[in-house]
């Protein structure tokens, strides 16, 4: 099958969760408003995911996977799944499953006119401390990027690929994907999406990486938009 979009699933110790995101991306798959593979990225997770994730490979044809050698972090995984895909259009959604993966389709309905469409959690499942930090650090970011958008720490995001393989990623990078599009001059919207509580596993951020780590990061967003490399080709012989 030809397909078009490929939907990033970033893996860190989530053994208790695989077999639920293999059951909801499968049953998204059938569904998908346009042909959907689906890449995990196996972020040197040290419990049982990895036997699992090829246990799952094996039996679906439409899902793959990468296996870091050791653990690099959320932005170093979403990277590599934006290198490796070979489609048009790349996503990704949090092996936590708390956003829905058939709510995918709602960014898909936009992402003609848009470049990237990312997710707002319009009702968040999470404690108060978690809610409040990322109020705050999304308030932090937008005084900084002014990119306008209220949750970019959702884990639920379509992109166009070639946007997406142009982004310049670096350690807590994926905060400011709606601010590395506009970088390129690219169109963003954000769309609301469900949201439900953690089921299993662990998070993998506190307070400090949701609120200090944010902070620090949007200094070097600003050396970066400063530093900014943009160009477009008028001619070529190739």
């Amino acid at each position: 099958m030809h397909y078009k979009f490929t939907i990033i699933v970033p893996v860190y110790n989530e053994e208790d969760n695989l077999e639920r995101v293999e059951q909801e991306l499968l049953a998204y798959t059938k569904i998908a408003s346009v042909p959907s593979s689906v890449l995990f990225v196996n972020d040197g997770s040290k419990d049982n995911s990895q036997q699992l994730i090829e246990t799952i490979c094996n039996r679906n044809d439409a899902f793959n996977y990468i296996l870091f050698k050791e653990n690099r972090g959320l932005s170093a995984a979403i990277k590599a799944g934006f290198d490796y895909a070979d489609t048009e259009l790349v996503g990704y959604i949090d092996s936590d499953l708390q956003t829905d993966p058939q709510d995918f389709n709602l960014l898909l309905e936009h992402i003609g006119e848009y470049d990237l469409v990312t997710g707002v959690r319009a009702d968040r499942k999470d404690s108060f401390v978690k809610n409040m930090s990322s109020k705050i650090a999304n308030g932090i970011r937008r005084a900084f990027t002014h990119d306008g958008m209220d949750d970019t720490g959702c884990p639920l995001k379509v992109i166009k690929a070639d946007y997406a393989k142009r982004i310049p990623m670096f350690k807590g990078l994926h905060r400011f994907l709606p601010a590395m599009i506009l970088l390129q001059n690219g169109k963003i919207l954000q769309v609301p999406v469900k949201h439900f509580p953690r089921i299993a596993g662990t998070a993998k951020f506190g307070l400090w990486n949701r609120l200090i780590g944010p902070l620090m990061d949007c200094f070097a967003y600003l050396w970066m938009k400063k530093k900014y490399i943009n160009y477009t080709v008028s001619k070529s012989s190739k």
